[in-house]
């Protein structure tokens, strides 16, 4: 296929051309100096042959919602947005490296640099994704990385806008990660198949190539159309990488939509297990916090203002008499009592001798036997909530349906879960222990092997917190 050439850069006031960058079939990029402040930039500009009034007000929107989104750590930067002499709009980005579409497949990235960046990524698309924006072309082209190393999601989809127009090698080369119900046009895109996207990008970097690719065989789009619908995706084929990155990875990518994991977060979560399971630090989710954002400036100033506290008494109002000062007594030490009765009595604090001496140390010994009971009562009431689990019900009645293809359904009634709470799945296949998964649904679909033996477990975890572990449900799956 031949490529078509650049078109010509445009002459922007406060920029130098320099060269170009890439071209797509939209938009070519160029690379910028500008001028002031003094710094290397990436300009996207559109092709003239596809502007018109619709794309204009399209390119706009778009470029609202880049500048929105490029807040985000792992989202690219976007400086400004206008439009040429000529009439070409034009975006001016951070330069980034494109060098991680072409490393993937030059040489295997070591695992804890792919949960690295497939984390960083997840992040951003949820951040999207709660702005109500869908990237809808979520592969590892699309992963650029600053001269810090930092991954960053690109190209928020200005293609997809533009009335349906589309071009073969563009859509040629998204196919491999474009889930299934997108390609058969069920959708043009939704959380689950941005899901299926992150998946299939995060098996690419650990692979080093797409998920439905046969090295040496037939790779036309119809071929890996064929292979995404029946979504049995190929063994990654590194000793490095843990069974249970694999499982999640075959999860994200399942042909229902039901069985991928039910966000981009819930995915970033998963993939801090397989951290956690490989003794990693693990990477920070980068979400997008409310708190801060919310109100008027005047209202964050509020919040945030120090206010003076009151060293001294307020002045006496009109017509109040001023009270009297108390004299002030000598501190009282722990295991003393004040005088409740005569001065000679038996709680006198000046009674002298033995008395007051006796008394002293019947003080001492009560304070420390309460004491004692304090810290007995607050070691049995710990030892209370953890056995009682903060009142985290308790999963039982586990069913199993074994279906055609190696498929099981497993399913169980609520046990009264609240609002906020998941359910943590441990699926062990053929002595295989994944790594869990959260959802809300209260079924979970295991694809596996006839001959193998399935088990799950199923806790509900609140906040972090996991109540207690059901019964472990297992089932033979037998050939049909």
């Amino acid at each position: 296929m031949v490529r078509r050439l650049p078109s010509q850069p445009p002459v922007l006031p406060g920029f130098s051309y320099v060269h170009v960058l890439g071209s797509g079939g939209f938009a070519d990029v160029f690379l910028y100096e500008q001028n002031m402040p003094r710094r290397q930039v990436a300009v996207k500009v559109m092709l003239s042959e596809v502007v018109n009034d619709q794309v204009r007000q399209m390119f706009q929107a778009e470029a609202n919602l880049m500048a929105q989104l490029s807040t985000h750590p792992s989202i690219l930067t976007v400086y400004q947005a206008s439009v040429s002499s000529d009439g070409r709009p034009y975006l001016v980005m951070e330069l980034c490296s494109s060098s991680l579409s072409e490393r993937y497949r030059r040489e295997p990235i070591p695992v804890p640099e792919v949960l690295r960046i497939a984390i960083k990524i997840g992040s951003a698309v949820e951040t999207a994704h709660r702005a109500g924006v869908l990237h809808r072309d979520i592969k590892p082209s699309n992963i650029l990385q600053t001269a810090y190393g930092h991954p960053v999601l690109s190209d928020f989809g200005i293609a997809s806008t533009l009335g349906g127009q589309k071009d073969e090698n563009s859509v040629g080369l998204s196919i491999p990660w474009s889930a299934p119900e997108v390609l058969l046009d069920e959708t043009p895109g939704s959380i689950a198949s941005e899901v299926w996207s992150l998946a299939a990008t995060t098996y690419s970097l650990l692979a080093g190539r797409s998920p439905f690719e046969v090295p040496g065989g037939a790779n036309s789009s119809s071929d890996l159309m064929g292979r995404i619908a029946r979504a049995k995706p190929q063994a990654i084929g590194r000793p490095d990488v843990p069974a249970s990155l694999e499982a999640l990875l075959r999860r994200g990518m399942s042909r229902r939509p039901e069985q991928r994991p039910e966000s981009a977060l819930e995915f970033v979560r998963e993939l801090q297990l397989v951290e956690t399971e490989l003794g990693l630090p693990q990477t920070a989710a980068e979400i997008a916090m409310d708190d801060w954002a919310l109100g008027t400036v005047a209202d964050q100033e509020e919040r945030t203002r120090l206010r003076p506290v009151s060293t001294g008494s307020a002045p006496p109002k009109a017509g109040r008499r001023r009270r009297r000062p108390v004299p002030s007594e000598p501190y009282a030490p722990v295991g003393t009592v004040r005088d409740r009765s005569a001065p000679d009595g038996p709680f006198s604090r000046s009674a002298p001798g033995a008395a007051g001496t006796g008394f002293r140390r019947m003080a001492w010994a009560l304070a420390a036997a309460a004491a004692l009971v304090t810290v007995l009562g607050t070691v049995a009431l710990v030892v209370l909530v953890r056995a009682v689990g903060d009142g985290i019900p308790v999963v039982s009645d586990i069913q199993a349906d074994v279906q055609s293809g190696g498929r099981v359904e497993f399913s169980w009634p609520d046990p009264g879960i609240s609002d906020g709470d998941r359910y943590q799945i441990t699926v062990t296949d053929d002595g295989v222990r994944s790594t869990p998964a959260l959802q809300s649904a209260s079924r979970f679909v295991v694809d596996t092997d006839a001959g193998h033996d399935v088990c799950v477990t199923v806790v509900v975890n609140r906040d972090g917190t996991t109540g207690a572990a059901s019964a472990e449900k297992c089932v033979d799956v037998v050939e049909d």
